[in-house]
């Protein structure tokens, strides 16, 4: 037996022993962990799963030892993504720390930042937000405006951030602030705070799909410690664009999830019906067919490019990260389609029990699934840094 057989066999063992058979099940909505100063968990056993992946640090699987993560090697964290999805382990913690946060700082940040918010991050001790996009600057991200001044021992923080996901929830966020407005992409920086800090104001905006997620957020006057700029000062577009790479693969990386909790063949089993052990609507039965065999695909895709990531480089890994996010996109979108037609009017309404809960909830996921090639860069945006990145095009300017 080799190393990464003798890394499976140990891996398979642990889980087996620490993994409860409650998280080896479908999770909805309400039930994701997502940590934090006002962490709420759905049952003892989703607190139990969020401890022990963090005490071996594999909520960050590749992140070093030194700052809580598990060290893992590409192919050893190839192998714990395997065995998680062997037996169907809900993810232990959601994180814009794990996602995005948390990568760049690696990159970027100096070794006492490191220290301060990497292992709590891994813990899930703090819940970060994404302060990036303005009432004026959302696909032009670099015309922000929120103004940072130095005012000796601190910086003076005045604007506002909007789509702001989970603001009023999160006790961190991570801010992209105009240092200097002589230059566009030369005056950016990017800086963390406290959302707890004098100033700060976040109020939710209500979403088609009735749930608010996306805030607004008001920073008036905000004092912020010099020692939580990220980076050198006007340097923050090149960790903007690092930090947009991470968002993108790992928003994409599961095509959206099922945040419905709703399977797709099941749903088509139970609501247009079997003759023979076989689906009625064949054309609904190749759509979805066609459609679950897309999904595998693009998930291949993507764990082989994570595997490829060391030797990719940082152009190529954008193009990928941009690449991903279009077919994640299209693909959610698609899913949600095809999920609705199996429900037909079991989907038409707002409120419910069992497992029409589940259905009515699949609708809310639907009308939400139309932000999905908006958010994280426009399809669009996304398309231009394809064509530039992944296929040399010209700019047509």
């Amino acid at each position: 037996m080799n190393e990464i057989e003798e890394f499976r066999h140990a891996t398979r063992q642990w889980l087996e022993t620490h993994c409860p058979a409650s998280m080896r099940t479908p999770m909805s909505e309400r039930e994701v962990v997502w940590g934090g100063r006002k962490a709420s968990f759905h049952s003892a056993d989703a607190e139990q799963w969020l401890r022990v992946m963090a005490e071996r640090g594999w909520t960050a699987p590749s992140w070093p030892r030194q700052y809580g993560g598990g060290g893992l090697d590409a192919a050893q964290h190839a192998v714990l993504q395997e065995e998680l999805r062997r037996i169907k382990a809900r993810p232990p913690l959601y994180s814009f720390g794990l996602w995005m946060f948390g990568p760049v700082l690696l990159e970027f940040g100096n070794e006492e930042q490191k220290q301060r918010f990497l292992p709590p991050i891994v813990r899930g001790e703090i819940r970060w937000c994404q302060g990036y996009s303005e009432p004026g600057a959302g696909s032009d991200l670099a015309s922000l405006a929120t103004r940072c001044e130095d005012q000796g021992d601190h910086f003076l923080i005045n604007g506002q951030k909007i789509w702001t996901s989970y603001a009023n929830l999160a006790d961190w966020m991570f801010c992209l602030v105009r240092t200097d407005t002589r230059t566009k992409h030369g005056g950016i920086s990017f800086v963390v705070f406290d959302m707890r800090t004098s100033g700060v104001e976040t109020r939710p905006i209500q979403l088609i799909s009735g749930e608010s997620p996306f805030c607004e957020t008001f920073l008036t006057d905000v004092r912020v410690p010099k020692d939580q700029l990220i980076g050198p000062l006007n340097g923050g577009w090149e960790i903007a664009k690092r930090l947009l790479m991470h968002e993108r693969t790992n928003i994409s990386a599961e095509a959206f999830g099922n945040a419905a909790g709703l399977d797709l063949v099941e749903a088509a089993r139970q609501f247009v019906g079997l003759r023979d052990g076989v689906l009625i609507d064949t054309d609904l039965r190749a759509r979805i067919a066609r459609h679950r065999m897309r999904d595998e695909a693009f998930r291949l895709a993507v764990q082989q490019a994570r595997a490829d990531g060391a030797r990719s480089g940082a152009a190529a890994a954008t193009a990928l990260a941009s690449i991903f996010k279009v077919a994640a996109a299209s693909l959610n979108q698609q899913r949600c389609e095809l999920l609705m037609e199996c429900l037909g009017h079991e989907g038409l309404g707002w409120e419910g029990d069992g497992f029409l809960t589940d259905g009515l909830r699949a609708t809310r996921h639907w009308l939400r699934s139309k932000g999905n090639s908006i958010e994280g860069g426009t399809t669009e945006i996304n398309l231009n840094v394809i064509a530039k990145r992944a296929l040399g095009l010209p700019d047509p300017s």
